[in-house]
């Protein structure tokens, strides 16, 4: 299934380093939305670079309807007072069984995160692709 595939893909980055706009297409430090981009782009599924472009791709999908490979998004501390698309500040890749694949702040890396009461408090939507 591709969507396991996607989700062994990343799970190979785990532990890589955190850089805030890091570049696109390398191996050595990701930011939330190039580290998607580079897992499914590995798994023939081209994405645009930003978390705010990612967003405008797929298909919405209902939070009690999320599957393996969903892209999930949200806000941030930094984005909660704007509106729109612009409040987007977040991308993760769900793994099932309320887990998610991401990095997310300086000084982390490529982890596997709970789906806790501040994620969900920070929730904006979430998409398929796959």
């Amino acid at each position: 299934m591709l969507a396991d595939r996607i989700i062994a893909t990343g799970l190979l980055y785990l532990a890589t380093p955190y850089s805030f706009k890091a570049p696109a297409a390398q191996t050595k430090k990701f930011d939330c939305s190039s580290f998607v981009q580079y897992v499914f782009g590995l798994n023939g599924i081209t994405l645009p670079r930003s978390s705010r472009q990612q967003f405008q791709a797929g298909d919405f999908i209902a939070f009690d309807s999320l599957q393996k490979g969903d892209l999930l998004f949200f806000t941030n501390e930094q984005r909660t007072k704007k509106t729109g698309i612009a409040k987007i500040g977040h991308v993760a890749i769900y793994m099932g069984n309320n887990l998610m694949l991401h990095t997310y702040h300086l000084g982390a890396q490529v982890t596997i995160s709970e789906l806790n009461s501040y994620w969900t408090s920070m929730f904006m939507g979430a998409k398929r692709v796959i």
